[in-house]
């Protein structure tokens, strides 16, 4: 019974590549601090100036603002310098939390003003934008030891200092996880580009080997079937004359191959095409249609021997084609090379879960042993069919060697699992 394995029609992988659909990805919204960062820190850097002037004007330090002493004009570049540090908080935050520390204690210490409001967003940067994290962690520790001390926690603790404590660590925290996110986000979006990358590599992995599939099957095809229409013209037109009648059947016997050739070139030319439910397919070749495949070239050569040995209703569809197809090469080789008085012996046995194939002729006839050599070697003018079948043999964990027999002759042998047992 013939395979129905192309019963139903399959997806085409050459049309893979279009055919396949976008992945989605969740792209978050872009707010002003993604738009435009620089306009953004410029802002923030404004306000946070103009905010520690404010809180300096509410806290009984109005004097300050008037700069009426050397004092006053350097605690007010401490503002500022503190302030606009916060235009680099993206690319070196720890260096503008340093500033901005360092500016606060300078005020603290020595002049007569209190802190900086850019300290809170400097934290926060620090946690996410700082990508080392010792860095990092040593900024937030060394902000900590200093809030603590200003508030006096060690001497007497307060609810007060220790809410400020708390909101250091809050803000430098927020920042951190946020970069957590961030870079969680991202690797989300790598990974979603590099599946789409090895999606469509596989795509085109899938159209080569489609290619490679069909560029096979159309060489065993074409070169069998037209190999046997040469031969069998050529004995029409010599025998024309002397023997009208069987030049009419080697013609016919032309027609009929150039028929079948014409039919299973649209068969495997069909995949190229997109598929429907009116495509008419046909099954592929397997063992059992050997008999009718040495029938047709008996009408060529003088002599083909076929013997077949085991189970052969049972080897896998994919092996049985192969086998098949290896033999159709095989024989068209020797129509090709040798000529219509070789002696052909064809061996097909399943035993042991393998599939054994041997087709060996005389190739006494026209001593075309060189032309064999380089067939075998692969050289230019060899030809692809002996390559092709060593790629089938091979694709199906097997192996096939071919070579020229001493005293003449030439030999084409492989083995194929089958993964069948004996009984």
């Amino acid at each position: 019974m013939k395979s129905s394995s192309l019963s139903t029609p399959a997806p085409n992988p050459l049309n893979a590549s279009t055919e396949l659909p976008k992945l989605p990805m969740w792209r978050p919204l872009r707010g002003p601090f993604e738009r435009w960062p620089h306009l953004t820190d410029l802002f923030i850097a404004l306000l946070m100036f103009l905010l520690t002037l404010l809180m300096w004007s509410r806290n009984g330090s109005p004097e300050v603002l008037s700069m009426q002493s050397l004092w006053d004009v350097v605690a007010f570049q401490c503002a500022f310098v503190g302030s606009f540090a916060l235009l680099w908080r993206r690319i070196h935050p720890w260096q503008v939390q340093a500033v901005i520390l360092g500016a606060t204690i300078l005020l603290e210490l020595g002049l007569p003003a209190d802190g900086i409001v850019a300290m809170a967003i400097s934290l926060y940067s620090l946690g996410r934008y700082e990508a080392n994290t010792r860095a990092s962690f040593f900024g937030v520790f060394a902000t900590l030891v200093f809030v603590a001390l200003d508030q006096g926690i060690p001497v007497q603790p307060t609810a007060a200092g220790t809410v400020t404590v708390m909101l250091v660590w809050a803000l430098w925290y927020i920042g951190r996880r946020l970069r957590f996110r961030g870079e969680y986000l991202r690797l989300l979006e790598e990974r979603a580009k590099y599946l789409e990358r090895e999606r469509n590599a596989e795509s085109e992995r899938a159209v080569v080997a489609e290619r490679t599939r069909i560029a096979r099957e159309m060489h065993d095809v074409v070169a069998h079937q037209v190999s046997l229409m040469t031969v069998q013209a050529g004995a029409a037109r010599a025998i024309s004359r002397n023997n009208p009648q069987a030049a009419n059947e080697a013609m016919a016997s032309v027609e009929a191959a150039g028929r079948q050739a014409m039919a299973e070139m649209r068969h495997l030319l069909g995949v190229l095409r997109p598929t429907n439910n009116e495509t008419a397919l046909t099954p592929q070749p397997e063992l059992g249609d050997l008999p009718d495949l040495i029938e047709k070239v008996r009408q060529v050569l003088t002599q083909v021997d076929y013997e077949a040995n085991g189970a052969l209703e049972k080897v896998p569809t994919s092996v049985a084609l192969a086998a098949y197809r290896i033999v159709q090469e095989s024989l068209t080789n020797a129509i090709k090379h040798v000529g219509a008085a070789v002696r052909v012996q064809v061996s097909v046995r399943a035993d042991h879960g393998t599939l054994t194939i041997r087709v060996r002729d005389d190739g006494n006839t026209l001593g075309e042993r060189p032309m064999r050599e380089i067939a075998i070697d692969g050289q230019p003018g060899g030809g692809h069919g002996i390559a092709g079948m060593r790629e089938r043999a091979e694709l199906l964990g097997g192996y096939l060697y071919a070579r020229v027999v001493d005293g003449g002759g030439f030999e084409v042998y492989a083995q194929l699992p089958t993964g069948m047992v004996k009984t």
